[in-house]
């Protein structure tokens, strides 16, 4: 099976409140497949549907080829899920969570215990093995709780928010651990704001917001469909604005700059300093987050 989940124009309400509004997606088997957007845009309530955790209002969704609210014990089986919130057990060490964690799926307690310090060595905490979980900082905890999504052999990984909160040394450990896994076969699905992370991971990706599905595709394809390869940032003065209107540049605010995004910073930086005499002109790749930036706003949204 190619495709591991599939939905069509899924939908989700909340009384009068429409959470996810008829989506169409699929994902396949062995890639990393990434949901962004702002506050809202129905990421957390999407991967609640796929995780057996809420049942759709309408629209179809399979799997494994399965209905999540036919087949939830026979999903959940082959699924390891990671939460925004961390909800380790306090009253056990590192081990303790994942060897209780374990009899959830019927895993006898030697595979169990022998499962559980693979585990422990494969997020680099073999040496908090007895360790509380009070005595841990944000970035053990998140680690812990993968391994705890992993107690299972799981196929498919739902991860929301995997790295929130985290200095950039535990993300990019759980970033290393991820690609790893995705090479020994799993298939990631994940929710960010991180936008780099995205970039990195995400073999595909849909950016949401109010519920639907703005654009489906590759971050590289995204970036240059919607963006171009390269932005010019410049200071935001009336001067800089009216001369950019009389060389026909198009732009977008940013704060107190405006940015270009063309093909050829070289070819606009000229135009600039021939012709507007702007005092700070910034050149640079353009990325995923000017994408977001352009199809969500820039207004916050909570």
């Amino acid at each position: 099976m190619n495709e591991i989940i599939e939905a069509r124009n899924l939908t989700k309400n909340y009384n009068d409140v429409v959470a996810v509004d008829g989506i169409s997606f699929t994902v396949r088997t062995g890639e990393v497949f990434g949901f962004l957007g702002p506050n809202g845009a129905g990421k957390t309530t999407t991967m609640k549907m796929i995780s057996c955790l809420s049942p759709r209002t309408g629209g179809s969704l399979t799997v494994f080829g399965m209905d999540p609210e036919e087949h939830p014990t026979v999903i959940k089986a082959k699924m390891g899920v990671v939460p925004q919130e961390t909800n380790l057990d306090p009253d056990f060490s590192c081990a303790g969570n994942l060897t209780t964690y374990a009899r959830y799926f019927d895993i006898p307690a030697a595979e169990a215990k022998a499962r559980a310090d693979t585990l422990l060595a494969f997020v680099q905490l073999e040496e908090k093995r007895d360790v509380l979980i009070d005595k841990l900082s944000g970035g053990m905890k998140r680690r812990l709780i993968l391994a705890r999504a992993l107690i299972n052999n799981p196929a498919l990984l739902i991860l929301d928010e995997p790295t929130i909160g985290l200095d950039p040394q535990a993300r990019h450990l759980i970033w290393e651990r991820l690609k790893l896994l995705q090479a020994q076969g799993n298939t990631i699905v994940l929710t960010t704001h991180y936008l780099d992370e995205a970039a990195r991971l995400c073999d595909r990706l849909v950016i949401m917001d109010k519920g639907k599905i703005l654009v489906l595709g590759t971050p590289a394809d995204l970036v240059k469909q919607y963006v171009g390869s390269e932005i010019v940032e410049v200071e935001m003065t009336d001067e800089v604005l009216a001369c950019l209107a009389d060389l026909k540049i198009s732009y977008e605010h940013a704060g107190d700059m405006v940015q270009i995004a063309t093909e050829s910073a070289r070819d606009i930086v000229k135009a600039l300093l021939d012709h507007c005499k702007p005092k700070r002109v910034i050149t640079r790749q353009a990325t995923l987050e000017d994408v977001f930036l352009k199809l969500t706003g820039r207004t916050l949204k909570e």
